[in-house]
């Protein structure tokens, strides 16, 4: 069965003229975020893909750091790209290295204090637009499948 799909495909009801208005509002939505994320960090002088490490890492859960692994699975991508993003932003003094406290094959990644600073603003900057947004990312609702199980 292929991601995001049914069992019970034939049975489900097709998506009325509301649902895709709210489906493509909600994507307009998204992709109105992103852009304005892309724009505001470049005007930071970084990269979108900088500021998505430095956020895995502010906002990594119950500590200020991370190690190269777990960003990897926060940002969705292969082992050696976040080495390489992890060296640009330490070019950039965003973040550093540091010995990892229990694995000594591990490193931790953190933010420096210019990475802080940068998170500071940027996350004002987002927040800010998020609550300008709030109707246009207001998720879809569906009406509750007739006739059996969803």
């Amino acid at each position: 069965m292929q991601p995001g799909t049914r069992n019970d495909e034939q049975t489900a009801e097709p998506l009325t003229k509301a649902d895709f208005e709210a489906l493509a509002r909600f994507r307009f939505g998204i992709r109105r975020y992103l852009r304005f994320s892309e724009q505001a960090v470049r005007g930071h002088g970084l990269t979108p893909q900088q500021y998505q490490l430095l956020l895995a890492l502010k906002g990594f859960p119950g500590r200020e750091w991370a190690t190269l692994s777990e960003l990897a699975d926060r940002l969705q991508l292969r082992h050696h790209s976040v080495v390489e993003l992890v060296n640009r932003a330490q070019a950039q003094r965003l973040v550093h290295r540091a010995p990892h406290p229990e694995d000594a094959r591990a490193v931790r990644v953190e933010l420096t204090p210019h990475g802080e600073q940068a998170m500071a603003q940027l996350g004002t900057l987002h927040r800010d637009e998020l609550q300008r947004a709030r109707t246009a990312l207001t998720l879809p609702v569906w009406r509750e499948p007739t006739g059996g199980e969803a």
